[in-house]
């Protein structure tokens, strides 16, 4: 096993270096299996990697997962797209340079749309900034989900205009949502309800084991 993880501002292995790593030891006659998060195809340099794998020849196959923007959302209650609330969903990456943002803005501020943002929590400013002065109402209801489907999960809400603020709270990974689905939660929160209600049930079966 060789840890090859990324994380905002630091990556364990260069990504020219796990790209040799995948074909040196495929060329040795063993079978790699590059373990991802989420879908590997969803901002997760997949498609870089098996175009070098591609490239030297090697036979691949490819495991499809489920991307945080699907697991995540359906974590917190927040349906991505709604018939009264968004008609329209869009997936974008934050981690991007200012100086060379060459995002359409002004599409992605449309309403009645959910934007969902993969890596955004340092560039969070920026974004409320482009949002705001593209169209988007600065009350327009946004959440970050911190850990996504796991026993850690953590929701934080707002609205766009406090995105940095809430930003500043949150550590990652971390997905942020925009749009009025993200209001949907308070009454589409399932899971620590239902994490809590398995937990307690059981307990009640242990007591009745030991009895």
């Amino acid at each position: 096993m060789i840890c090859v993880g990324k994380r905002a501002g630091f990556h364990s292995v260069p990504q020219e270096e796990t790209n040799a790593l995948l074909v040196k030891h495929a060329s040795r006659g063993k079978r790699v299996v590059r373990l991802k998060g989420g879908d590997s195809f969803m901002f997760g340099r997949g498609g870089e990697e098996l175009q070098v794998v591609a490239e030297a020849g090697i036979p691949f196959q490819v495991v499809p997962g489920i991307t945080s923007a699907a697991g995540a959302t359906a974590y917190a209650g927040i349906p991505l797209t709604h018939r009264d609330h968004a008609q329209s969903v869009m997936f974008i990456t934050g981690h991007l340079k200012k100086e060379k943002d060459s995002l359409d803005w002004s599409t992605l501020a449309r309403g009645n749309q959910t934007l969902v943002i993969f890596m955004g929590l340092m560039k969070s400013a920026h974004i409320r900034d482009q949002l705001i002065s593209h169209g988007r109402a600065a009350d327009t209801p946004v959440a970050i989900i911190e850990n996504g489907t796991r026993a850690e999960q953590r929701v934080l809400r707002g609205t766009v205009g406090e995105l940095e603020l809430i930003a500043e709270q949150a550590s990652s990974p971390a997905l942020i949502v925009v749009g009025e689905v993200v209001q949907l939660a308070d009454s589409l929160n399932w899971y620590k309800q239902f994490s809590f209600a398995a937990e307690s049930a059981t307990e009640t079966q242990a007591v009745v084991n030991l009895e």
